[in-house]
């Protein structure tokens, strides 16, 4: 796999609505790869691949912001409180180092604690509570004063953590979904001949209610949507079997549905056929809680039939999530093939 583009991706910072570093990566990544490439109004990277002409208009989304947090208020010791922007579980952030991205253009590294005494100061009855996300600060290690010099409200914040590659795995901050970005990127690579138009699109603000998928759905107007993302691996301990969804290992995810979308079925079903055409490891998904681009691309206008291809992925929406490099590789090849051959077949429900 091309390690290196996918560690400048998942280390660029972009919490959502404040994406320009990783935007300007992936636009010097895209741009080879495609015949035009455009920022829209809402700051989508959007990179049109031209077909034969004679093949429907396809949407590929992945997302490029992260969940992350903005500076909510700056105490008289220069303490900094937090307002997030996506899921983290506090549970998974005492201890973590940040990076904070100040207005007047430096980046400060800080330190994320609770709001409580040293661990050899607590009670018997104050140890195990619950952490939330209120009870957590940043400390820059600086004074007030040079703390509002340096930083203001609404400034980002983002976990201060590499991509690595440890056995036959990646880990990494943001995985969710700079990932996903890195195998749109590599099936356009890996693209053989295709009669489909290609919109592949890096969507902003998926994490706080799939803002830039949307619009960008409605003024391509496809004929297809196929979302990318992570999604669930619960092959560890604790995890019960019903509760796996997907594991290390097992291939690409096709998804059957998830909280925000069921997938159209002939999509499903031509997914299928491709990989076992092309002996490409797969597993199929059912995701009881979450959802992907693709649930907001499908209700534009008079709807889209659409679909999101996964990559498993261990310890979402913490700093160490982990996926499988022969699964993402297989989610590059099935996408690959797929867009090579979705002109043989039609998805409206009343076609034949």
């Amino acid at each position: 796999m091309n390690f290196e583009l996918l560690k400048s991706i998942c280390e660029a910072p972009g919490i959502p609505s404040r994406e320009e570093v990783v935007r300007g990566v992936i636009q010097d990544a895209m741009a080879p790869l495609v015949d035009s490439i455009r920022v829209d109004t809402m700051g989508n990277v959007i990179g049109h691949k031209k077909g034969s002409g004679n093949g429907p208009k396809v949407l590929i989304a992945a997302h490029m912001d992260e969940i992350g947090f903005v500076v909510r208020h700056i105490d008289d010791k220069g303490f900094i409180r937090l307002q997030p922007l996506g899921g983290f579980d506090a549970r998974v952030l005492v201890a973590q180092r940040v990076l904070v991205h100040g207005f007047a253009g430096e980046t400060l590294r800080g330190v994320l604690q609770p709001s409580s005494r040293p661990a050899h100061l607590l009670s018997d009855a104050d140890r195990g509570k619950p952490v939330s996300l209120d009870d957590l600060f940043i400390d820059l290690g600086m004074s007030a004063d040079e703390v509002r010099s340096k930083v203001e409200l609404g400034d980002p914040i983002t976990m201060d953590r590499t991509c690595e590659r440890i056995g036959k795995r990646v880990i990494s901050k943001s995985l969710d979904d700079r990932l996903l970005v890195y195998v749109m990127l590599e099936a356009l690579r890996h693209l053989g001949d295709h009669d489909c138009d290609i919109y592949a699109v890096a969507t902003v603000q998926e994490e706080i209610g799939l803002r830039g998928a949307t619009p960008a759905a409605y003024a391509i107007n496809p004929d297809i949507a196929i979302a990318l993302d992570i999604t669930i691996a619960g092959d560890i301990p604790g995890g019960a079997a019903d509760q796996q969804i997907t594991q290390l290992g097992g291939g690409t995810a096709i998804k059957i549905m998830d909280s925000s979308l069921v997938c159209h079925p002939k999509l499903v079903r031509h997914f299928r056929d491709v990989a076992e055409q092309h002996n490409i490891k797969y597993q199929l998904e059912i995701l009881g809680r979450g959802g992907t681009d693709a649930g907001g691309m499908q209700r534009v206008r008079g709807g889209v039939p659409a679909f999101t291809l996964s990559v498993p992925t261990r310890y979402v929406h913490t700093v160490n999530e982990m996926a499988d490099v022969d699964d993402i590789n297989a989610s590059v090849e099935l996408l690959a093939r797929w867009l090579e051959v979705c002109h043989n077949r039609t998805y409206g429900y009343g076609d034949a």
